[in-house]
Parts: structure tokens; C-alpha cells; sequence
């Protein structure tokens, strides 16, 4: 997963999304995800296919979920920068282009908020807007 043992991690998936997300991978090859701050549905994780999603130079690289990269809007980025995004599914349809939409459920960020120290080791290290390569 890391070679960094106490990285922590800006993004995880609960085991419902880890299995939506290989479903979903078997059907349409390699995904990425974005969290963008538009109304309704478009705050959001969206799920695309990655050769049909360009991100823009203000979408902040947050990591990966189940292998897939997970990215986030400049300006959510601020409201969300002390705080692990859990992303799960639940039952429903969302008003999305997102990937998930006809399987009858929608992906979901739920937060958690960062200790004082874990906030400072986040505030240590070096920030990235693409994956380390």
C-alpha cells in the first residue's frame, strides 16, 4: 500500500465501495474519481472512466481508493483539508454522470476529522496535485 508506515492516508474506501469500484473497473478498464463542489449531486465522488476525465490545474491529487486515483477540487480542497474522505456506497440513484448510476446505488464521502497530530504531519508533508510517479 505505502512504503511510508505512518503515512496517512487523505482518502480510504469502505469494503462496499472497494467492491463497487472492481465491478465497475471489470466493465469499463481503469477509473478515476473526482470531488467537485457543484450543487446537488455534483459535490459528490464522481466515478469516470480515466481516458474521459481531464483534471484542471486547481484539482488537488488525494490519493487512491481500490488502485484508482482519487482527486479533489482547489476550492473543496479547503474545506476538506482536515479531514479523511471515506467513501462509501449506498442504496439510490444520484442526478450524476457518475459510473455507479444505473447499478441502483451512489458513491457517498463521509469525513473524518484529523487529529492535532496528524494534521501537523499532513501540514509536513510536501503537497501534490498529480501521483507521485
Amino acid at each position: 500500500m505505502t512504503d511510508r508506515p505512518n503515512k496517512i492516508d487523505r482518502v480510504v474506501a469502505t469494503e462496499l465501495a472497494d467492491a463497487l469500484i472492481e465491478k465497475l473497473r471489470g466493465m469499463h478498464g481503469p477509473l478515476i474519481f473526482h470531488q467537485s463542489g457543484g450543487c446537488c449531486d455534483g459535490s459528490a465522488p464522481m466515478c469516470y472512466p480515466r481516458a474521459d476525465f481531464k483534471t484542471g490545474r486547481s484539482d488537488r491529487y488525494l490519493g487512491e481508493i481500490c488502485g484508482e486515483p482519487f482527486y479533489i477540487a482547489g476550492d473543496q480542497y479547503v474545506y476538506w483539508q482536515d479531514f479523511q474522505l471515506i467513501i462509501d456506497v449506498v442504496q439510490g440513484r444520484g442526478a450524476s454522470f457518475s459510473l455507479e448510476i444505473p447499478e441502483g446505488v451512489r458513491f457517498l464521502t463521509r469525513g473524518r476529522a484529523f487529529t492535532e497530530a496528524e494534521c501537523e504531519q499532513l501540514r509536513a508533508e510536501p503537497s501534490q496535485s498529480t501521483p507521485a510517479g
